[in-house]
């Protein structure tokens, strides 16, 4: 059982600074602020293009108190992968003492995961480099300008999956990238959300802490995005968790194990509702959509509650 005192967390140096330009009511910051009070090493971190970089590191000016590199949209684990090998280098030739423990980080948007970035990201994981990649998933390329991507949701409307007469938003199912990095055989990967916090910061510890590669994907409500209120994004991000579209699990080993199981499972429809990306899917007309939506949402779940060896 992972376990770290509250207390020092809440001590600790903030490593991104105020007076970010991030969105107000943004999830990203504040997944960032959790995981990066997870541990207290000293940490490199390489960050894809997209919100988090535009946001925090227009040159000349950064909000980052930690060494901090920009690598483009496709290369963030490559980069991070390069910085770990010439660590372990380093070491090896008495450059750096071995007492010295650096963690290696990697940040980057579901369009710089999911899409542009996996084959980096799956060869550092496939070669068994010692870094924490972490996924911001906001559903969509939302510092582009909304455009759908493979972590978009069915049904959902972007700048390029609209509704009309013809479509009735992305027509294709999400990619379920957690699953696909689990595949990858390798340490450590998990699911999680700022709205649990505690359950977000313990995996955060935990995957710093094993030797390996290790794989969160975190969801991150995107107030522009979804074209929900940003004072409201938790409550967003927590419905889908409650509706188990977006699941809390952690894969250690290969073992399977559930973090959170809502008390009710409540319907897909009520993580819907309030965002406009999904308001078409709420007409009478949607309804057989909806309901293949839901479905399909329990099928993932129902499978994961098997593959943890629990009861459906």
């Amino acid at each position: 059982m992972v376990s770290f005192k509250l207390k020092d967390i809440a001590t600790r140096e903030e490593r991104l600074a105020q007076g970010h330009k991030m969105c107000p009511g943004c999830g990203i910051a504040l997944t960032v602020r959790q995981i990066m009070a997870s541990f207290e090493e000293p940490v490199v971190i390489a960050n894809a293009t997209g919100c988090l970089e535009i946001c925090t590191g227009t040159f000349p000016q950064s909000s980052w108190k930690v060494p901090w590199i920009h690598s483009a949209f496709p290369n963030a684990a490559s980069t991070i992968a390069g910085l770990e090998s010439m660590y372990r280098a380093k070491v090896r030739r008495g450059e750096i003492p071995k007492e010295r423990k650096i963690k290696f980080l990697a940040f980057g948007g579901d369009g710089g995961t999911y899409d542009i970035g996996f084959q980096a990201l799956s060869g550092a994981a496939e070669r068994g480099h010692n870094i924490v990649y972490v996924c911001l998933d906001n559903e969509g390329y939302m510092n582009t300008g909304g455009q759908r991507s493979s972590a978009t949701p069915t049904g959902a409307r972007t700048t390029t999956s609209e509704v009309g007469k013809v479509l009735q938003g992305k027509q294709q199912l999400r990619k379920d990238l957690t699953r696909i990095m689990a595949a990858h055989h390798i340490p450590y990967t998990a699911q999680a959300a700022p709205s649990k916090w505690l359950d977000l910061m313990k995996k955060a510890y935990r995957a710093f802490e094993i030797e390996g590669p290790a794989f969160i994907n975190v969801l991150c409500n995107c107030p522009t995005g979804w074209h929900a209120d940003p004072a409201r994004g938790l409550e967003f991000v927590q419905r889908a968790v409650d509706s188990c579209f977006w699941p809390l699990y952690e894969v250690e080993s290969g073992v399977v194990r559930i973090t959170y199981k809502p008390r009710k499972k409540i319907p897909v429809v009520e993580w819907f509702k309030d965002q406009g990306r999904f308001k078409h899917l709420l007409r009478p007309e949607n309804e057989e959509l909806l309901e293949s939506i839901q479905v399909e949402v329990d099928r993932i779940w129902n499978q994961l509650l098997k593959d943890a060896g629990e009861e459906i």
